[in-house]
């Protein structure tokens, strides 16, 4: 798929490097419970292939056309974990450090809620994060989820008293009013 600035692509052998340099960086990996080593990056890529294999979609690697380089992903996954939503798809997205705070994010969510709603056909899209993880909830309010307080979790994954425990979850369904599968130009500008 393609934005204004975006290749929404199958990973390729060249964006391992990259993926696992972004995975190492504490920055990056601040709202994970760790960061990822090399092989635990090169496993996350072979699951993303594997998962579009299975359902049709699964995370993009991200490349910024100005450059030709990847720059992270983007994407849909089916929930791993138990929880009162699930079974259910989540949207999610991570890119390395040096591309936060200029809309790749929202241009790249963007197109999957399209490829979501439009292609997938699913009835609806979550997305969740660390309470505090203040940059990511504002990519899914800016693409049109919404937050029900009463929803909000403490994630399954991670042990109790974990300072990334408790979650927050965001929706959002193809007839939201908020959701406007949005043109390149549009998402650019988010």
């Amino acid at each position: 798929m393609e934005t204004e600035r975006l290749v929404l692509r199958r990973w390729l052998e060249e964006d391992l490097e990259p993926f696992a340099q972004m995975n190492a960086d504490p920055q990056v990996m601040e709202y994970y419970p760790a960061c990822l080593s090399k092989e635990q990056s090169e496993l996350f890529v072979r699951r993303a292939e594997e998962k579009f294999a299975e359902n049709g979609f699964g995370f993009w690697a991200i490349e910024l056309k100005e450059i030709g380089a990847f720059i992270g992903l983007v994407g849909l996954n089916i929930a791993n974990f138990e929880a009162a939503f699930t079974p259910c798809v989540e949207i999610g997205w991570r890119l390395g450090r040096i591309y936060w705070g200029q809309g790749y994010a929202t241009e790249g969510a963007n197109a999957s809620l399209n490829h979501a709603f439009n292609q997938a056909k699913l009835s609806e899209v979550l997305s969740w994060t660390y309470s505090g993880n203040i940059r990511s909830r504002k990519v899914m309010e800016r693409i049109g989820m919404t937050h029900d307080p009463q929803e909000d979790f403490d994630h399954p994954a991670l042990p109790e008293g974990h300072v990334l425990r408790p979650h927050v979850l965001y929706r959002i369904k193809p007839a939201d009013d908020k959701f406007v599968i949005s043109s390149s130009k549009k998402a650019a500008k988010n």
